[in-house]
C-alpha cells in the first residue's frame, strides 16, 4: 500500500494556523502583561462585576480610597476571614487548596480557597461564574498580579472593590451604606462585620447581623490581633516568603 504524503498546501494552511494562534497567544500574553502593569500606577474605573450590576438597572456606589484613608483594623479583618497567609504566600496558598481538595472529597457544598490576591486578579479581569478556563485564566492573573504589584497595593485595590452589598463596591461605600461613616473611622467590630459578609454581601448584612452572622463576627474579632496592618513603606514590591 503507497504511503500517503502530506499535501504541500495542507502543510502550508495548517502551519498558516500554527503562526496566526502564536500571534494571538503572544499578543494576549503582552497585553495582560501591559494591563496587569498599569494596575500599580491606575486606579480600575470600574470591574467587569460593577458593569454586570449597572446592565441589570442596579445604581453603583463606588468611591475609591487609598489604603492610608481606611481604617487599618479593616485590613485585620479581611486578613483574619479570608486569607491568613497573605503577606507570606505567593498568590496561592497551597496549605489552603491541600485542606480544600481534601475536605471536599466528603462535602456537599465544596469550599474554596481563594487568596485576596486570587480574588482581586477575578474581580479585576474576568467575569463571574466558575469553570476550568477561567480558574485557569484567574491563576494566570494572579501570578502578574503578584509579580507586578506589591502587597500593599493588592489590598489596597482588594478594599476598593470588592462587593459589600446592593450596587456598594469598596469599603469607603461600604462604610457609608453600612455604618453612615467613613471607612477611615470603622471600628474594630464593623470591620469584622464587613469582612464577615464577603462571601455572601447581598445576602447578609454587616448592620443587621442574624446569629449566624454574629458569631462569625466575634470569630474574626477574636483573630484580628494576630495580624498586622500593611505599613505605607511596602507600597513598593517586597520578595515575600513563600509558604508552599
Amino acid at each position: 500500500m503507497p504511503e500517503r504524503s502530506l499535501k504541500p498546501g495542507c502543510l502550508g494552511h495548517s502551519l498558516r494556523w500554527i503562526r496566526r494562534g502564536c500571534i494571538i497567544m503572544l499578543a494576549f500574553v503582552v497585553s495582560s502583561g501591559c494591563l496587569v502593569a498599569s494596575i500599580r500606577f491606575i486606579n480600575p474605573p470600574r470591574t467587569p462585576l460593577m458593569i454586570i450590576r449597572a446592565l441589570g438597572s442596579r445604581t453603583i456606589d463606588y468611591r475609591w480610597k487609598p489604603l492610608d484613608q481606611i481604617a487599618p483594623g479593616l485590613q485585620q479583618a479581611v486578613m483574619a476571614a479570608e486569607d491568613q497567609r497573605f503577606i507570606d504566600h505567593d498568590g496561592f496558598d497551597w496549605n489552603e487548596i491541600q485542606n480544600a481538595l481534601e475536605e471536599n472529597e466528603s462535602r456537599k457544598k465544596p469550599r474554596g480557597a481563594s487568596t485576596i490576591s486570587m480574588q482581586v486578579a477575578r474581580n479585576l479581569f474576568l467575569w463571574p461564574g466558575g469553570g476550568w478556563f477561567r480558574k485557569g485564566l484567574e491563576a494566570y492573573f494572579t501570578v502578574l498580579l503578584e509579580t507586578c504589584c506589591s502587597k500593599y497595593r493588592i489590598m489596597e485595590i482588594y478594599l476598593n472593590v470588592a462587593e459589600w452589598g446592593p450596587g456598594i463596591f469598596g469599603a469607603e461605600a461600604a462604610a457609608d451604606f453600612h455604618f453612615h461613616k467613613p471607612a477611615a473611622r470603622l471600628t474594630i467590630r464593623e470591620s469584622a462585620a464587613l469582612a464577615a459578609v464577603l462571601p455572601s454581601p447581598n445576602k447578609w448584612s454587616p448592620s443587621k447581623p442574624g446569629p449566624y452572622l454574629q458569631k462569625r463576627i466575634e470569630t474574626i474579632v477574636s483573630m484580628m490581633d494576630r495580624f498586622k496592618p500593611i505599613p505605607p513603606s511596602e507600597k513598593v514590591r517586597q520578595p515575600h516568603r513563600s509558604t508552599r
